[in-house]
């Protein structure tokens, strides 16, 4: 007999979870007995990795996500200096792995933790939308097809790991809600994937487990604490992230995950390692008292698949005030309080933004307006033609997702793609609406947008002209649909180098924003962007950085870190110090904004290519 054997136990190219495993070994693929160890350890690490080539190997650690963790198998010399153990007995290596994977299980499992300055000066615009994200999903209704595509999702992860496999398919038969947090807490692919999927935000999974989520979010409710209670946390985090934390004494933190937490010190504690030189440790040592809160929290220990743990969990999106941190034996000593939705000083700003989006249940088009809020553009896509999909003739839906097709197109620089898709909308509108119905203007404006994005500026006028009689007519003439006229008015006057008359409408848009909406709304900050243009048109550098670093100020408020919207202004901010001859600062700012513009935008984009030609040229 001979030949190589087949390996059955690959792991898919997609990681779902946050810990995988690494082989490198010259013969890993090519004896019975690696493939056999393979299986086995695929049964505790699902996402195994295998190379002979230590260049390919390299290159492949590289590429692994920030805040995933990996253990690493490596034959001969090569790991002496950078692995805990070495063992000859494959046994022992199945049997360290298991424990290093027991371990790892919750202390050392990465969290998604926002800081928030308790000075408004200091907020950040991923804590927002990451609450009306999560306030979204979880008002759209499930249906069992979303059960379904998740349980197929996982059998094709876990192809060839039949321990997980058979935990997949005992879901799949015996799920029910009273059982969220039995499962939750089980130690299967439900919490690795759910608490990953959490941490990077995996919209498609997030999406698929709202099912899961709500059912935990319920069984805290009819379980909740009803008295205040001091609670702990080990946790082993990167140091970069653990310095964050300790310069944010009184700010506050929202958690974006499930928190575990127990009344046991001593249990938390042993979460800990001191033997790590990687992590720091800490110990978040908490304060809650049920009555601030509209977010449940509540002890599970009944309710938990390990009745032994004193555990006590959090709702996903808690937020908590850091009041003191302190070092006790190499132990970082966190201390938090919980704190009530409405404390911190982003209460005006998510409330107008959760109004924008309504009450009540919601579907695909309000989960696809949500993810182009946040400059999502391609995942907002998807979900709008999922929509469209599923939506009967003549549905006034239609017309609104072709309204947000429209929109994302023009914003990954399609716009004539996007003007396509608002035509097709604005027809269907003005065939079920009356000609001065205000539903028509929003159409009008997006149409005169992708003019002024294709340089027809007379037909953009025009769009917009209409638009703004819409308005007027319906509301008057103080409205923030008029300030959104008054300011893309204002850009084609620019444009066309009458700096006078586009100064004066974005003057009277950002009057109309100001007394209509939260001062750190992103219309604001647009209206303060224009002015910045129009300034900087006119040579009147200093009057256009300080607009601009108004604008920015507000974006980074308001809007995600990686937002487009965000990019526009670093890179106008460095036109500025380019036009000044202050080389050094404007390539600072163009770096900024490059980073952003090739994280939400194709690489083909004209900002993209537009912002690389500039940093090559100042290089």
């Amino acid at each position: 007999m001979g030949g190589t054997p087949s390996n059955s136990s690959k792991s898919p190219d997609e990681n779902l979870e946050s810990l995988s495993l690494i082989w490198l070994d010259a013969e890993v693929d090519n004896s019975r007995e690696n493939i056999d160890v393979q299986k086995r350890l695929r049964s505790i690490i699902n996402y195994l990795k295998t190379f002979q080539d230590p260049v390919e190997c390299e290159k492949h650690i590289r590429s692994v996500p920030d805040g995933d963790r990996m253990l690493f198998i490596v034959s001969g010399g090569l790991g002496r200096d950078i692995i805990k153990g070495l063992f000859t007995d494959k046994q022992q290596l199945v049997t360290r792995i298991q424990s290093d994977r027991e371990r790892k299980k919750k202390g050392d499992e990465p969290i998604l933790i926002t800081v928030q300055g308790q000075s408004t000066s200091e907020l950040n615009g991923q804590f927002v939308h990451s609450q009306i994200f999560i306030d979204v999903l979880l008002r759209i209704k499930s249906t069992p097809a979303d059960k379904d595509e998740l349980i197929s999702r996982c059998s094709t992860i876990y192809k060839g790991n039949e321990s997980d496999l058979k935990v997949v398919r005992e879901f799949s038969k015996k799920y029910s809600p009273d059982k969220a947090l039995w499962w939750y807490t089980r130690e299967s692919f439900l919490y690795r994937i759910l608490n990953k999927a959490l941490r990077v935000q995996n919209t498609d999974l997030l999406f698929l487990f709202r099912f899961f989520i709500v059912d935990l979010q319920q069984q805290l409710n009819n379980n909740r604490c009803s008295s205040p209670v001091r609670l702990y946390r080990g946790q082993m985090m990167a140091k970069d992230e653990l310095k964050v934390l300790c310069n944010s004494v009184d700010q506050f933190i929202s958690i974006n995950s499930f928190f575990s937490t127990s009344v046991d010190r001593y249990v938390a504690l042993g979460f800990l390692d001191p033997s790590s030189d990687d992590f720091g440790q800490v110990l978040f040592d908490i304060d809650a008292d049920p009555t601030v809160t509209t977010k449940p929290f509540a002890d599970i220990t009944k309710l938990s698949y390990f009745s032994n743990e004193k555990e006590i969990l959090f709702m996903l999106g808690s937020i908590f005030r850091i009041v003191g941190v302190r070092n006790d034996n190499q132990v970082w000593i966190i201390k938090m309080v919980l704190c009530s939705d409405d404390d911190h000083n982003l209460k005006a700003i998510f409330e107008h933004m959760k109004n924008e989006h309504g009450g009540g249940e919601k579907n695909l088009l309000s989960f696809g307006n949500v993810l182009a809020d946040m400059g999502k553009f391609d995942e907002a896509e998807k979900y709008y033609l999922r929509l469209l999909d599923q939506l009967p003739p003549d549905e006034p839906d239609i017309a609104r997702c072709y309204h947000g097709l429209g929109n994302v197109t023009d914003e990954k620089g399609d716009y004539d793609s996007s003007l396509e898709w608002h035509e097709k909308s604005l027809k269907m509108r003005i065939k079920a609406l009356k000609p001065d119905h205000p539903h028509l203007a929003p159409s009008y404006i997006s149409i005169g947008c992708d003019h002024f994005n294709k340089s027809d500026y007379p037909k953009a006028l025009e769009s917009y002209n209409t638009a703004l009689e819409i308005i007027k007519k319906a509301f008057g003439e103080s409205h923030p649909d008029i300030a959104m006229c008054l300011n893309n008015i204002g850009c084609v006057y620019e444009r066309q180098k009458n700096y006078s008359k586009a100064l004066e409408c974005h003057q009277q848009a950002l009057d109309i924003r100001l007394d209509y909406l939260p001062k750190d709304h992103p219309e604001v900050a647009q209206s303060h962007h224009n002015m910045g243009n129009i300034y900087r048109c006119q040579g009147e550098y200093d009057l256009a950085l300080q607009h601009y670093n108004e604008s920015l100020e507000i974006k980074t408020k308001s809007l995600p870190p990686e937002h487009r919207d965000i990019a526009l202004t670093l890179e106008n901010i460095g036109n500025i110090y380019k036009d000044k001859k202050e080389y050094h600062r404007a390539l600072e700012y163009y770096k900024k904004a490059e980073h952003i513009y090739c994280h939400s935008l194709p690489p083909t984009h004209p900002s993209v290519l537009q912002i690389q030609e500039y940093i090559r040229y100042l290089s």
